[in-house]
């Protein structure tokens, strides 16, 4: 059986910390909450964009309508929440990494 050992130094003499790219919790939570009311306010847009051009009888259109809006808005909402947490990811590891001499003016 193989047993990790202690952690070696790194070259810069520290430790590694564990710490992942990894966003929090609250981030991630906060992302699926806009992609959910993102969705939700797509789909009021695309059922009120059909059903104003609707005159007789629209049948099963603003529903589509609905479901495209929601789909395309959510679908944008996801793109930036992605590049947003992956920003905020790379940005804390980059404070990680900056030697504290580099940080004081």
């Amino acid at each position: 059986m193989n047993t990790p050992g202690p952690r070696r130094p790194r070259p810069n003499g520290r430790r590694p910390t564990g710490i992942s790219a990894l966003p929090s919790p609250a981030a991630r939570g906060f992302a699926f909450a806009a992609i959910m009311v993102s969705g939700i306010l797509g789909s009021i847009i695309g059922y009120g964009v059909v059903k104003v051009q609707c005159t007789n009888g629209c049948g099963p259109w603003p529903a589509v309508g609905a479901i495209l809006g929601a789909l395309f808005f959510a679908g944008g909402a996801a793109v930036v929440a992605v590049l947003v947490l992956r920003a905020s990811g790379e940005w804390r590891r980059i404070d990680l990494d900056t030697p504290p001499d580099l940080l004081e003016p």
